[in-house]
Order: structure tokens, then C-alpha cells, then sequence
């Protein structure tokens, strides 16, 4: 059973209510918005699904996307201000420190613009899921991180657990990597948190790495009830940076952060896509972040890497919501 935040009831009321602003500034969506990372935003197809689905989707409107990092400049125009009709960062939390100050300390600096792929949007510059809200968390010192840092993301992602409903958090990017090849599982404090929250029905992806890797991948990506997103070449269909069996995705980016970044403001497109048709998930997936991710495996072109000698699925972003609006099982 889905939990509250994730039911349809929870979505339709949420779009209902705001339904009013966005068909007023809907005239001024045209087909082609400034995307965040327009050539990997046109590889993906996110533009295409901006296109076609401007008058079905609200485009993470009432999700909140939680980014566990290193910290986070909230002063930045890009979470100070927004376009939309709400703040831009509806909470914050450092689960380093225990308080709710996410700024900065000591080598953190990738927080700051994790979450701009996925959620920003500001000054016509538009992320996957523009109209979202994000939960800003602290979870470590920086996102070169080691596997010793395990207790103060494990403290992170109990506070998504804690605080899931009440913030509307419905998917994690939990952006650190250890930049080491990892071929099987590093058990550690974090790795039952992440078995709770695939079962509260919350996504947690993580980028692979991005080194030549091809025999492993980063920690925490190789962990169990962790999507680990690899990428490939904006432009062109080539796999690189780090690969390994336990990629479940391959998406367009410069790096495999803003991979995980793009794939994670998807999820809350095919969220709301699941939710406002009343698609069955359960025929793809025993649950919904499974079923996400084998919609994505589905819909998305295979990718040949000679590399590693595996074949990955790329996202197609308009693909995906195609299955889920077109459905006819």
C-alpha cells in the first residue's frame, strides 16, 4: 500500500489547488523551454515530454525531492527565489551537526548546485521537475566521501524516513561518491535505511562514478535498494565514465552526478504520470521505485558498451511517460 504522500488522492488534491496559477501562466509554456542542460535535456528527451505533456503534468508540483549531500549555499538565487508558486526549498536539515543550518563547513561544495538538473527554476532556466520543492540535507562533509561517513548518512536518510510524509518527500538523490571500484556491496548503517525507504515506496538512486571504472562502481551506488545511474555522451548513445553490472540506468550528462540528478527529476514526472492515470504499477514492480525503474528499463534504447561488454538502457524521459498515459492493459 502506498503511503500517503504517494497516493492519487495526495497528488489530485495537490494539483487541484494549484491548478488555477498554472493554467493562468500556461499561455507563456511554449513548446521549448530554457532546459537546465539543454544538449543532455534533448538526449533524454526531457524537452519532448515538457512539450507534449504541458497540459497533463504539473511537472513535480506537490513532490518534494530531498538532496543528500555536503551541504548547501541556501543564499543562492537558484533556492533563495524561484519562478514558481512556492519556495524553492521547503526544509532543511544537517544530520552532521543535528540542527537545520546545511551551509558549507569544511570541504563541502557539490550541494549547492546538485539539485539544479532536477529542480531548478529560476530566471527561464527550468530543471526536469521544475515545479518541485526540495529538502536540502547535510549529510556529509564533502561528496568525495568514504565509507566511514556511512553514520552521518545513515542519520540522513532516517530523517527523510522520519519527516516522508509530513514534507511530501517522495525521492532521494543521495549524490556522494568514494571514487573506488566497488564490484559487490560495502555493508554498512546505511544499508537498512535504504531497505526502508524502498519499502515506504521512495526512490534512492546514486551516481556511479566517474572515473574509467569498469569492473565496479562508487559506494553508496553498490548498494542494495540503491539505483546506481551510470551516463552516457550527451549527443551520442556511448557509454563512459564508471560502468558495471549494477548500473540500472544509463542517462546523458557531463558527469554521473547530474546523470542521477536528471534521472531523479524524471522519477517525479513518472510519479505523478503513475498516479494521475491510476496506471497499475504493481504489474511492473513488486514496488513503486521497482516499477519506476523497469518502466524506464523498458521504455529506454539499449546501449552497447565494448568497454565493459555490458548493455545498458538509456532514459528516454517521453518514452516512459508514453507507456504509462498510453496504457491499455
Amino acid at each position: 500500500m502506498i503511503h500517503e504522500p504517494h497516493s492519487r488522492r495526495c497528488f489530485l488534491s495537490a494539483g487541484g489547488l494549484a491548478m488555477s496559477s498554472w493554467l493562468v501562466g500556461r499561455s507563456a509554456f511554449a513548446d521549448e523551454i530554457a532546459a537546465a542542460d539543454p544538449p543532455a535535456f534533448k538526449h533524454a528527451r526531457v524537452t519532448d515530454a515538457w512539450a507534449a505533456y504541458k497540459d497533463k503534468l504539473t511537472f513535480g508540483k506537490g513532490q518534494t525531492l530531498a538532496l543528500l549531500d555536503d551541504g548547501c549555499k541556501l543564499s543562492m538565487p537558484e533556492w533563495s527565489q524561484s519562478d514558481g508558486d512556492a519556495p524553492k526549498v521547503l526544509v532543511s536539515y544537517d544530520s552532521v551537526d543535528g540542527d537545520d543550518d546545511p551551509k558549507h563547513e569544511g570541504r563541502g561544495y557539490h550541494g549547492s548546485t546538485i539539485g539544479i538538473p532536477s529542480s531548478v527554476n529560476y530566471k527561464g532556466k527550468h530543471g526536469v521537475a521544475f515545479n518541485n520543492q526540495v529538502a536540502v540535507v547535510r549529510a556529509l562533509e564533502c561528496c568525495h566521501c568514504k565509507v566511514a561517513d556511512s553514520k552521518t548518512l545513515a542519520a540522513g536518510l532516517q530523517w527523510v524516513i522520519d519527516h516522508h510524509q509530513k514534507h511530501r518527500i517522495t525521492a532521494i538523490n543521495l549524490a556522494p561518491v568514494d571514487d573506488l571500484e566497488h564490484a559487490e556491496p560495502v555493508p554498512t548503517e546505511i544499508d537498512a535505511k535504504l531497505k526502508r525507504l524502498r519499502e515506504l515506496n521512495i526512490w534512492v538512486s546514486a551516481p556511479a562514478g566517474n572515473h574509467t571504472f569498469t569492473n565496479g562502481i562508487s559506494w553508496p551506488a553498490c548498494q542494495p535498494n540503491c539505483f546506481a545511474i551510470g551516463a552516457v555522451r550527451p549527443g551520442k548513445d556511448e557509454v563512459y565514465l564508471d560502468r558495471h553490472a549494477k548500473i540500472e540506468l544509463v542517462v546523458p550528462a557531463s558527469a554521473t552526478s547530474s546523470s542521477n540528478a536528471i534521472v531523479c527529476g524524471a522519477v517525479l514526472l513518472l510519479r505523478e504520470a503513475i498516479n494521475k492515470t491510476g496506471y497499475d504499477w504493481k504489474k511492473a514492480g513488486p514496488t513503486l521505485p521497482d516499477a519506476m525503474m523497469a518502466i524506464f528499463q523498458r521504455t529506454g534504447p539499449a546501449v552497447e558498451d565494448p568497454g565493459s561488454r555490458l548493455t545498458f538502457q538509456r532514459l528516454d524521459v517521453k518514452a516512459a511517460l508514453d507507456a504509462v498515459f498510453q496504457d491499455k492493459s
